[in-house]
Protein backbone atom coordinates (compact mmCIF):
# COMPACT_ATOMS: atom_id res chain seq x y z
CA UNK A 1 0.00 0.00 0.00
CA UNK A 2 2.76 2.74 0.89
CA UNK A 3 4.84 1.72 -2.30
CA UNK A 4 0.50 2.29 -4.30
CA UNK A 5 0.50 6.18 -2.66
CA UNK A 6 4.42 6.77 -3.22
CA UNK A 7 3.57 5.99 -6.83
CA UNK A 8 0.22 8.08 -6.98
CA UNK A 9 1.84 10.93 -5.04
CA UNK A 10 4.80 10.94 -8.00
CA UNK A 11 2.43 10.46 -10.47
CA UNK A 12 0.73 13.98 -9.13
CA UNK A 13 4.11 15.59 -9.22
CA UNK A 14 4.78 14.64 -12.90
CA UNK A 15 1.26 15.77 -13.86
CA UNK A 16 1.33 18.97 -11.94
CA UNK A 17 4.99 19.70 -12.90
CA UNK A 18 4.12 18.78 -16.89
CA UNK A 19 0.78 20.81 -16.81
CA UNK A 20 2.64 24.43 -15.45
CA UNK A 21 5.34 23.42 -18.28
CA UNK A 22 2.79 23.81 -20.87
CA UNK A 23 3.59 19.80 -21.45
CA UNK A 24 1.41 17.04 -21.74
CA UNK A 25 -1.26 16.49 -18.64
CA UNK A 26 -1.28 12.58 -17.66
CA UNK A 27 -5.15 13.55 -16.42
CA UNK A 28 -6.14 14.19 -19.69
CA UNK A 29 -3.72 12.38 -22.15
CA UNK A 30 -4.34 13.47 -26.09
CA UNK A 31 -5.69 10.89 -27.93
CA UNK A 32 -5.02 9.66 -31.66
CA UNK A 33 -7.22 11.13 -34.42
CA UNK A 34 -6.54 9.10 -37.80
CA UNK A 35 -5.10 11.34 -40.23
CA UNK A 36 -3.73 14.33 -37.52
CA UNK A 37 -2.74 17.33 -39.97
CA UNK A 38 0.34 19.40 -39.71
CA UNK A 39 0.56 22.73 -38.00
CA UNK A 40 0.61 24.76 -40.81
CA UNK A 41 1.88 27.11 -42.44
CA UNK A 42 5.44 25.13 -42.22
CA UNK A 43 8.41 27.64 -41.04
CA UNK A 44 11.77 27.67 -42.03
CA UNK A 45 14.56 26.92 -39.51
CA UNK A 46 18.07 26.20 -39.92
CA UNK A 47 21.25 24.71 -37.78
CA UNK A 48 24.17 26.21 -37.83
CA UNK A 49 26.84 23.44 -37.29
CA UNK A 50 30.71 23.25 -37.83
CA UNK A 51 30.00 21.41 -41.04
CA UNK A 52 27.67 23.71 -42.16
CA UNK A 53 24.04 24.84 -41.90
CA UNK A 54 21.15 22.21 -41.87
CA UNK A 55 17.78 23.37 -43.31
CA UNK A 56 14.38 22.11 -41.99
CA UNK A 57 10.81 22.94 -42.43
CA UNK A 58 9.28 22.56 -38.90
CA UNK A 59 5.73 22.57 -37.32
CA UNK A 60 5.40 25.14 -34.76
CA UNK A 61 3.51 24.31 -31.84
CA UNK A 62 2.61 27.87 -29.97
CA UNK A 63 -0.57 27.05 -27.81
CA UNK A 64 -0.60 24.63 -24.78
CA UNK A 65 -2.72 22.15 -27.09
CA UNK A 66 -0.40 21.96 -30.10
CA UNK A 67 2.62 21.90 -27.35
CA UNK A 68 0.15 18.55 -25.51
CA UNK A 69 -0.07 17.08 -28.78
CA UNK A 70 2.94 17.16 -30.51
CA UNK A 71 3.95 14.52 -33.13
CA UNK A 72 2.00 12.09 -31.27
CA UNK A 73 0.33 9.16 -33.14
CA UNK A 74 2.68 10.45 -36.55
CA UNK A 75 3.37 7.20 -38.41
CA UNK A 76 6.26 9.34 -40.63
CA UNK A 77 8.79 12.19 -40.60
CA UNK A 78 10.73 13.72 -43.65
CA UNK A 79 14.83 14.02 -42.87
CA UNK A 80 13.79 17.80 -43.33
CA UNK A 81 10.99 18.48 -41.01
CA UNK A 82 10.57 18.87 -37.24
CA UNK A 83 7.99 20.37 -35.00
CA UNK A 84 9.54 23.38 -33.05
CA UNK A 85 8.08 23.81 -29.48
CA UNK A 86 7.54 27.35 -28.50
CA UNK A 87 7.75 27.86 -24.08
CA UNK A 88 7.75 31.73 -24.20
CA UNK A 89 9.60 32.31 -21.72
CA UNK A 90 12.84 30.04 -20.39
CA UNK A 91 11.74 27.24 -18.36
CA UNK A 92 13.30 23.92 -17.75
CA UNK A 93 11.18 20.92 -19.00
CA UNK A 94 10.68 17.45 -19.51
CA UNK A 95 9.40 15.45 -22.77
CA UNK A 96 7.87 11.89 -22.87
CA UNK A 97 6.67 9.64 -26.03
CA UNK A 98 3.23 8.96 -24.84
CA UNK A 99 1.29 7.98 -28.35
CA UNK A 100 4.01 9.00 -29.98
CA UNK A 101 4.55 6.37 -32.58
CA UNK A 102 8.03 6.46 -34.24
CA UNK A 103 11.53 7.47 -32.36
CA UNK A 104 12.37 11.09 -32.07
CA UNK A 105 15.50 13.34 -31.00
CA UNK A 106 14.70 15.52 -28.81
CA UNK A 107 16.72 18.85 -28.97
CA UNK A 108 16.26 21.13 -26.08
CA UNK A 109 17.16 25.30 -27.05
CA UNK A 110 18.38 28.01 -24.95
CA UNK A 111 16.77 31.32 -25.24
CA UNK A 112 20.07 32.34 -26.89
CA UNK A 113 19.45 29.46 -29.76
CA UNK A 114 22.49 27.48 -28.71
CA UNK A 115 21.59 23.90 -28.16
CA UNK A 116 21.51 22.81 -24.45
CA UNK A 117 20.95 19.06 -24.77
CA UNK A 118 19.92 16.33 -27.14
CA UNK A 119 18.02 13.03 -26.51
CA UNK A 120 18.86 10.90 -29.21
CA UNK A 121 16.52 8.21 -30.48
CA UNK A 122 13.68 8.91 -27.61
CA UNK A 123 11.47 5.10 -27.69
CA UNK A 124 7.98 5.63 -28.89
CA UNK A 125 5.31 5.20 -26.70
CA UNK A 126 7.34 5.47 -23.51
CA UNK A 127 6.27 7.24 -20.70
CA UNK A 128 9.51 8.43 -19.45
CA UNK A 129 10.48 11.71 -18.39
CA UNK A 130 13.04 12.80 -20.49
CA UNK A 131 14.46 16.46 -18.89
CA UNK A 132 15.63 19.55 -21.07
CA UNK A 133 18.84 19.48 -17.99
CA UNK A 134 17.91 23.26 -17.77
CA UNK A 135 16.31 26.16 -18.81
CA UNK A 136 15.09 26.43 -22.40
CA UNK A 137 12.97 28.38 -24.86
CA UNK A 138 12.27 25.69 -27.12
CA UNK A 139 12.09 22.32 -28.35
CA UNK A 140 12.68 20.94 -31.76
CA UNK A 141 11.97 17.24 -32.33
CA UNK A 142 13.23 15.72 -35.26
CA UNK A 143 13.07 11.93 -36.90
CA UNK A 144 15.12 9.55 -34.65
CA UNK A 145 18.45 9.55 -35.45
CA UNK A 146 18.95 12.39 -37.66
CA UNK A 147 21.03 14.53 -35.36
CA UNK A 148 23.69 11.70 -34.89
CA UNK A 149 23.39 11.56 -39.32
CA UNK A 150 23.94 15.61 -39.42
CA UNK A 151 26.79 15.26 -36.42
CA UNK A 152 24.26 17.92 -34.36
CA UNK A 153 26.04 18.65 -31.33
CA UNK A 154 25.19 20.72 -28.12
CA UNK A 155 26.48 24.52 -29.06
CA UNK A 156 25.07 23.86 -32.39
CA UNK A 157 23.07 27.42 -33.27
CA UNK A 158 19.23 27.00 -33.89
CA UNK A 159 18.18 30.29 -36.97
CA UNK A 160 14.58 30.96 -36.16
CA UNK A 161 12.49 34.07 -35.35
CA UNK A 162 11.43 32.53 -32.05
CA UNK A 163 15.17 33.29 -31.13
CA UNK A 164 15.66 36.70 -32.37
CA UNK A 165 12.87 37.96 -29.80
CA UNK A 166 15.15 38.85 -27.42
Amino acid sequence: MGLNLSLRAAGAAIALLLAFAGGPSMAEPARCVAGQAEIRPLQQLTIETPHGAKAFKVELAATGRQREIGLMCRMSLGPDRGMLFDFRKPQAVAFWMRNTLIPLDILYIRPDGRILSIARNARPLDESLIPSGGAILGVLELRGGRAAELGLLPGDRVRHPMFDRR
